[in-house]
């Protein structure tokens, strides 16, 4: 967890870590921490589940990393506290910025070390940092970078001391999570749009009426004759452009490379994905 091992690296006392319960992880009963509370066992920090406690070690300031829940006003009188936050504020506040900056095709992100308040990524800038959205990244891959660059402007940041936020300026864009349906791949959008659903990850289509995940894209070279969806080889036609499949994911089957798959499941002429037979 790079945010926490930066502040124990850099002398910050951290006397408690709050993050999820432990969860089960695949379709045995066992269970796994986060990786926050594996990280925070390897330094000898205590570790909770419940934001509330906090507030019961005397600490001087709070630090909040993709914590995935509204703070609320009792705890925040009592613990003044700061957000990293994966966005230039006051674009893309809320819970998947990182997703949403790919799906807009944003080519400009950054990190905001901001005011935590009881609304949602509303408080004032303490300091922010641009970051390119470099061609092709993955929302895993932008969400890497962001993490990087936001440790070390939280260091920074503490090391010079929090001063006075700037309040946020500018038309908020709200990052609202995504769901199954905004990762579907519709074919009469253009390649483009599908090339960035493909990057943020979980995109899926259907194939003879069952599920094929599409794990890894690029926008092809040649166009595909026929009405959106259609596949030619591993290509298929958009609503502008040809999308080139790359690695797949059958319902029922590990994932393989696209070239893979269409030997295995032979499309016929004229056959399209997104069918619903």
């Amino acid at each position: 967890m790079p945010p926490l091992d930066a502040l124990v690296e850099a002398g910050f006392e951290v006397a408690l870590v709050v993050t999820g319960p432990d969860r089960r992880r695949g379709r045995g009963g066992d269970t796994s921490p986060t990786p926050v509370k594996v990280a925070a066992l390897r330094h000898g920090i205590p570790v909770s589940h419940d934001a509330a406690d906090a507030a019961t070690v005397d600490a001087d300031l709070g630090v909040v990393v993709a914590f995935g829940e509204l703070l609320r006003r009792p705890l925040l009188e009592q613990l003044p506290m700061v957000n990293v936050h994966y966005s230039l504020l006051p674009r893309w506040r809320g819970a998947a910025p990182v997703e949403r900056a790919i799906l807009a095709g944003d080519t400009t992100t950054g990190v905001c070390v901001m005011a935590v308040e009881e609304g949602l990524d509303t408080g004032g800038v303490y300091a922010r940092r641009e970051v390119a959205v470099r061609s092709g990244s993955t929302a895993a891959d932008l969400s890497d970078q962001l993490t990087q660059v936001g440790a070390r402007l939280l260091v920074d940041t503490l090391r010079a001391g929090l001063g006075e936020p700037e309040p946020q300026v500018g038309e908020s864009t709200y990052a609202a999570k995504l769901d199954r349906a905004d990762r579907e791949l519709v074919w009469d959008r253009t390649a483009l749009e599908l090339d960035r659903v493909v990057r943020v990850g979980g995109a899926w289509t259907t194939f003879r009426g069952r599920q094929l995940k599409v794990h890894a894209a690029a926008l092809a070279d040649e166009a595909v004759e026929g009405p959106p969806g259609t596949i030619e080889g591993t290509r298929i036609a958009t609503g502008h452009g040809a999308l080139q499949l790359v690695e797949v994911q059958a319902e029922g089957k590990a994932r393989q490379p696209a070239e893979d798959w269409r030997n295995g499941a032979q499309p016929g002429p004229g056959e399209q994905l997104g069918d619903a037979s």
